[in-house]
């Protein structure tokens, strides 16, 4: 078998929000296929990147005082974290808002203009006139013009018809809740129409789509003009401005996609590799994996992309469906729409990998993660079938190591090495489902050899000594074959066994020849069962994640009926906490001016006499002049740091600090005003 090279990619997550169950579906099935393509000895580059531009991002940024760009490498840093959790093996994980991917864009760009399938034309979009921003597919809902279903997104409807936001009835704004309007704006588009018989080819008589996905864009899509792609928005936008279209920004799906290439530029970078290597060698295949909600995108302007500008077009593109959880979709209410973090908090992540690989097959059917079913065959499967192979008889070895020569098992190796073509096609072909029927098939078969023998009881029997060796050892090389087999999907798993047996698993014909006469390490834990207890915790803990959200959410609702901006916080972000020690050293005290005056030779500063009850008064120099004259302060109360200690000036000593707020322009200085029945003298806490 020749080797090959194979570049592999994940959907790019969204940096606005956690990695969640559903998420996973996907990044464990690429992670098993690029797992299975390594152990057959193939060449495998496996990319992915956090999409980080659009709206959401920008107004999130806005909304929490922060730039785009720490809400993303925030989020990176979080999505990272929980792939790893789940032994996802990316090799580079980037980021779309990164300079590889910019001048990528302006590449790719260039050459779709020069093709001249770039045009301009002015279009009604809505536009959210509380918050001042045109309005993203995504954040429009309303009713479906065709079949009148309420509650739809802004581009396409449950029923499968797609419309310009525009077209719905009722739209929301699901930024405000208001109702849009409607305002005119000039857009650039890519005429797909002109690729047309680039594009019915490609997707109608190749096999780089599952043929109910051929079907489904012949249906769809084909039967009349393909429609121009809008590639462009307005400002305000958080994205990379187009060089030759000032004020405009490419939409988020057309830098995304190009994040594969960005991605493997930043890992050749690293490698001393050229990206051409990957992209533009007609010997590297290219896997995409994708859900079925953005088949649009990769099937048709992705490919027409990349065939414009020269580079090598999907080898496959591999889609599969959602994820369900007890029958129903994914709930905050129920507890079902558990994040990553949660997960790992409670149970084995590889549970959770080898469960979605018995589900998952080469179609795009929805898998339903029914959580007594879950406990149930990852208990029978992997601990009572697979891991008791090692548990029960690995023991009896560690005294003696395995056998020298191959005992008589009935042909129960050679049945199980027959089978691993078998296996290996079903792991290529994404029919994961089978592969762990076939390899179940297999323990089946092992664990009655081992009942049969009963290696426990050779134990007692000192004339039974060989006999003892020669069945543990086919028992523990009938479990090494499992291991071997499953490593795509529990690497973990296969780590532990290549430590119990001191021959780490390296390659899938491993399986074909059993191990003897080696010694054998003391066995470790290797899987436990499921504790339906922990299950509980994970809801639980999820209803509870929930019930904060809605309280943050209710406390949004309160903040937004002032509408308050978060311009302040942008401008000056908060400083870095302080401890409830430090603060408490801070003494702030009601005040009176008793006298204000102007400064000779100071711009702007004020002398004020605070008096603080009595005879206590503090002399203090306050840069407040731009804003208030002294004659209006005089009588005024203030609140002042009063144990601060005292500087001195040019102009003389200051004994405290007035406490004021402001913004950005010299007169806007507010003074603290507890002119509400405080007394001087009285702490402020």
């Amino acid at each position: 078998m020749n080797p090959r090279k194979i570049l592999v990619t994940a959907a790019l997550p969204y940096a606005n929000g956690p990695i969640h169950l559903g998420h996973l579906v996907e990044y464990i099935q690429t992670d098993i296929w690029a797992r299975f393509q390594r152990l057959r000895g193939h060449e495998v580059l496996f990319v992915c990147a956090d999409d980080t531009h659009g709206t959401a991002i920008m107004l999130r940024a806005q909304k929490e005082g922060r730039s785009e760009e720490e809400v993303i490498a925030e989020s990176s840093e979080a999505h990272q974290r929980d792939f790893a959790g789940f032994g996802v093996s990316f090799d580079n994980y980037g980021s779309t808002h990164s300079e590889e991917n910019r001048k990528l864009c302006g590449e790719i760009w260039q050459t779709i203009r020069d093709a001249g399938l770039v045009k301009s034309k002015e279009i009604e979009q809505l536009f959210d006139a509380e918050k001042g921003t045109f309005l993203a597919d995504r954040f429009v809902t309303g009713t479906c013009p065709k079949c009148g279903k309420t509650d739809q997104a802004g581009d396409n409807c449950e029923c499968g018809h797609t419309y310009a936001p525009v077209e719905l009835i009722d739209p929301i704004s699901a930024l405000s809740g208001t109702k849009p309007e409607v305002r005119n704006a000039n857009h650039l588009f890519i005429e797909l129409e002109q690729l047309r018989e680039f594009l019915t080819d490609w997707t109608q008589n190749g096999d780089s789509l599952q043929p109910e996905v051929a079907n489904y864009i012949k249906g769809q899509f084909l039967g009349d003009d393909l429609r121009d792609w809008d590639i462009s928005r307005p400002a305000q936008y958080f994205g990379f401005e187009i060089p030759d279209s000032p004020g405009d920004y490419w939409y988020v799906w057309f830098d995304a996609p190009i994040g594969y290439m960005a991605s493997t530029q930043q890992w050749c970078e690293k490698n001393g590799q050229k990206l051409d290597d990957w992209w533009k060698n007609p010997d590297c295949e290219v896997h995409h994996f994708i859900g079925k909600d953005i088949i649009y995108f990769h099937t048709l302007f992705w490919p027409g992309m990349l065939k414009t500008a020269g580079y090598n077009l999907p080898t496959k593109v591999r889609i599969h469906g959602f994820l369900t959880v007890d029958g129903e979709k994914m709930s905050k209410r129920k507890g079902t729409f558990v994040k990553a973090e949660t997960y790992l908090k409670h149970l084995d992540p590889a549970a959770l990998r080898y469960f979605y690989a018995s589900k998952l097959g080469p179609r795009l059917d929805d898998i339903d993660l029914n959580l007594e079913e879950f406990q149930a065959k990852v208990d029978t499967d992997l601990v009572n079938k697979v891991v008791n192979l090692a548990s029960r008889c690995a023991k009896f070895l560690k005294p003696t190591g395995l056998s020298a020569q191959w005992p008589d098992d009935g042909g129960l190796f050679k049945q199980a090495a027959d089978s691993a073509d078998e296996i290996a096609q079903a792991y290529e072909d994404c029919d994961y489902n089978k592969a762990m029927r076939l390899i179940l098939a297999a323990a089946d078969r092992a664990n009655p050899f081992i009942e049969n023998a009963a290696p426990w009881v050779l134990k007692k029997e000192e004339d039974k000594a060989q006999e003892l060796q020669d069945v543990c050892t086919v028992a523990i090389n009938l479990f090494r074959q499992l291991a071997i087999f499953l490593a795509p999907v529990l690497p973990d798993l296969a780590e532990k066994t290549g430590e119990l047996l001191g021959d780490p698993i390296t390659s899938w014909d491993q399986a074909q020849t059993p191990l003897l006469g080696t010694p054998i390490n003391k066995f470790k834990h290797m899987m436990k069962r499921i504790d339906p207890k922990d299950i509980a915790k994970m809801t639980e803990e999820t209803k509870a994640d929930q019930d904060a959200e809605a309280s943050a959410g209710a406390m949004s609702e309160l903040a937004a009926k002032y509408n308050d901006s978060p311009q302040h916080l942008i401008d000056k972000p908060l400083t870095e906490e302080c401890t409830f020690d430090d603060f408490i050293k801070v003494d702030l005290r009601v005040a009176r001016v008793l006298q204000a005056s102007h400064v000779e030779g100071a711009d702007k500063l004020l002398q004020l006499t605070l008096g603080l009850g009595g005879d206590e008064q503090r002399n203090v120099f306050a840069g407040i002049k731009s804003a208030y004259d002294p004659a209006d302060l005089e009588g005024r109360l203030v609140v002042m740091v009063a144990n601060l200690k005292p500087r001195k000036m040019r102009f003389g000593m200051s004994e405290g600090m007035v406490c004021a707020a402001g913004g950005p322009e010299a007169t806007e200085i507010y003074l603290l005003d507890p002119d509400n029945g405080a007394q001087p003298g009285q702490r402020v806490t």
